[in-house]
C-alpha cells in the first residue's frame, strides 16, 4: 500500500467495492423480482409468502458480503492505515486494528480514554461502507460527532467514500446535518468543511455520524410520514455505538432508547 499513488489507493475501494457487487449480483437481481412481485400481489396469504422469501433471500445475501468482506478485511484495513498516515498523520498501531476486527465481528472492544477510538472506526466502518449500504456511528453528543467527522473526514474522502454528520434540530434545522467537503469553508470555524445539506442527502453519504437520540427521532418521524418518498434514513444495516455502556445502559431508562 504504500508504494501506491494516491489514485491507485482510491482504486482499490473500487475494486472492493466490484467484487462486493459480482458475488451478490444474481441473489439481488432475485430480490428486486420478489419486491415486485409483493407489490403486484393482491392476497394477503401470498403475501406473507413473499415477505418470508424476501427475508430469508436477504439473510443469504448479508452471509455472501460477509463471506467476501472477512476475505478483503485485510487489504481493506491496509488501505485506510494508508489513507490516514498520508491525510492525518496517524498510522493505527496493531492493537487499534486488532479492535476494528473486533467491531466488524459485531463484538464490544472496550478501550481506554486515549487509546484512539476515533481512529480504530474507520477501519470497520470503511469495510462495511464498501457494500453501499447504510453505515453509521453512534456517538453520545453532538460535539463527538462533528468533531469525529472533520478529523476523519480526510481518511474516507481519500478512500472516495462519502462521510456525513448529523446534528440536533435546535432552532435551526437547516444547520443540522452536513456532508464532509474538504474545500469547503465555512464562515463559522466550529464548521470547516462541512457542507450543509439536507438530512435525506446525509443519510445517503456512505458513512453518517450522529447522536442515538437523533438516529432514533429520525427513525419515529419516518415512521409517521404520509408518503414513503418523505422518509430520510435508508436500511439501518451497521453501526458503532461509542459508549455502548453509557447508551444501552444509562439511557435506555429514557422512552427513546
Amino acid at each position: 500500500m504504500q508504494a501506491m499513488s494516491d489514485e491507485a489507493l482510491r482504486e482499490q475501494t473500487r475494486e472492493f467495492r466490484q467484487r462486493l457487487r459480482e458475488a451478490t449480483e444474481r441473489s439481488n437481481a432475485k430480490l428486486r423480482e420478489l419486491e415486485d412481485e409483493l407489490d403486484r400481489e393482491p392476497d394477503e396469504d401470498g403475501r406473507r409468502a413473499i415477505k418470508r422469501d424476501i427475508e430469508a433471500l436477504k439473510a443469504d445475501i448479508d452471509k455472501e458480503e460477509r463471506a467476501i468482506l472477512d476475505e478483503i478485511l485485510p487489504r481493506a484495513f491496509a488501505a485506510v492505515r494508508e489513507a490516514a498516515v498520508r491525510t492525518i498523520g496517524q498510522r493505527h498501531f496493531d492493537t487499534q486494528i486488532t479492535g476494528g476486527i473486533i467491531l466488524h465481528q459485531n463484538q464490544i472492544a472496550e478501550m481506554k480514554t486515549g487509546e484512539g477510538k476515533t481512529l480504530v472506526a474507520t477501519l470497520p466502518l470503511y469495510l462495511n461502507a464498501l457494500t453501499g449500504r447504510s453505515v453509521h456511528l453512534v456517538t453520545p453528543n453532538d460535539y463527538l460527532s462533528k468533531v469525529g467527522v472533520q478529523w476523519m473526514g480526510p481518511v474516507y474522502h481519500m478512500l472516495g467514500l462519502s462521510v456525513s454528520v448529523i446534528q440536533s434540530m435546535g432552532e435551526n434545522p437547516s444547520m443540522s446535518s452536513f456532508l464532509f467537503d474538504p474545500n469547503y469553508i465555512s464562515a463559522d470555524d466550529r464548521y470547516q468543511n462541512l457542507r450543509p445539506c439536507s438530512r435525506a442527502q446525509a443519510y445517503a453519504a456512505d458513512i453518517v455520524y450522529g447522536t442515538n437520540n437523533e438516529f432514533g427521532f429520525d427513525y419515529l418521524r419516518d415512521n409517521m410520514v404520509i408518503d414513503q418518498s418523505q422518509c430520510v434514513q435508508r436500511e439501518l444495516y451497521y453501526a458503532i455505538v461509542d459508549e455502548v455502556d453509557n447508551i444501552l445502559i444509562d439511557e435506555a431508562r429514557t422512552p427513546l432508547i
